[in-house]
C-alpha cells in the first residue's frame, strides 16, 4: 500500500467530486422529494459514480492502448480539461442543471457527469498507468474519497444551510485552486514526457 498515491487519488477524487459545490445542485435536482427520496438518489448516484470511476481506472488504459493514444498526450490533455474545470469554479461559471420531474437524476447528471466527470475519469486512468504497482492504493483512494463524498452530498441541505451562499462560493474557489495546482501539475509532467523524453 503506497499512502502517498492513496492520498492523491483521495484528494484529486475528492475535488474533482466536489461535494460541497455541488451541495446546491443537489438541493436543487432533488427539490420536492422527501427525505428517503433524496437519499436514494443520492445513494444510487455515488454508487453509480464510483463503479464508474473504478471501471474506468482499470479499462481506460487499454482503451488508450488500442486508440495509440500516450499517457503523456493524455496528460496534456487532462491537465488542460482540469484547469479548465478550476478556471470555472475559480469564477462561479460551473453549470447548474435544470431539475425535470420525469427523469432521474441519480444517473445524469449526479453520477454523471457532477460527481463522476471527465477530469475525474482521466485521473483515474492516468493514476492507474503511472503507478502500475500501486492499483490498490488507486482503488482505495476512489473508495474512500467517494465515501466521504456520499457522506457529505447526503447532507447536502444541511451543508447549504449552514454554509449559506458565501460559505458554498468560498469553498468551490477554494478547491477550485486546489485543483488548477493539480492541473498544472499533471500537464507539466505530461508535457515533460513528449518533449524531453
Amino acid at each position: 500500500m503506497d499512502i502517498s498515491v492513496l492520498t492523491q487519488t483521495f484528494l484529486a477524487i475528492f475535488v474533482l467530486a466536489d461535494p460541497l459545490g455541488n451541495a446546491p445542485i443537489v438541493v436543487l435536482l432533488t427539490k420536492g422529494m422527501d427525505l428517503d427520496q433524496k437519499n436514494r438518489v443520492v445513494d444510487r448516484a455515488t454508487l453509480v459514480a464510483t463503479l464508474i470511476l473504478l471501471g474506468f481506472a482499470f479499462v481506460g488504459q487499454p482503451i488508450l492502448t488500442y486508440l495509440h493514444i500516450s499517457t503523456a498526450s493524455l496528460k496534456v490533455a487532462g491537465g488542460l480539461l482540469l484547469l479548465l474545470v478550476a478556471l470555472d469554479m475559480l469564477q462561479g461559471e460551473i453549470n447548474t442543471y435544470e431539475a425535470e420531474q420525469e427523469r432521474d437524476v441519480a444517473i445524469t447528471p449526479l453520477a454523471l457527469p457532477l460527481l463522476a466527470g471527465p477530469g475525474a475519469l482521466t485521473t483515474v486512468t492516468l493514476l492507474m498507468a503511472d503507478r502500475p504497482t500501486a492499483r490498490l492504493s488507486v482503488v482505495l483512494g476512489i473508495v474512500l474519497s467517494m465515501f466521504v463524498t456520499w457522506i457529505i452530498v447526503r447532507q447536502s441541505t444541511r451543508i447549504e444551510k449552514w454554509l449559506g451562499e458565501t460559505g458554498t462560493t468560498i469553498a468551490a474557489k477554494l478547491l477550485g485552486f486546489i485543483l488548477a495546482a493539480l492541473a498544472v501539475e499533471i500537464g507539466s509532467a505530461g508535457i515533460r514526457e513528449l518533449f524531453l523524453s
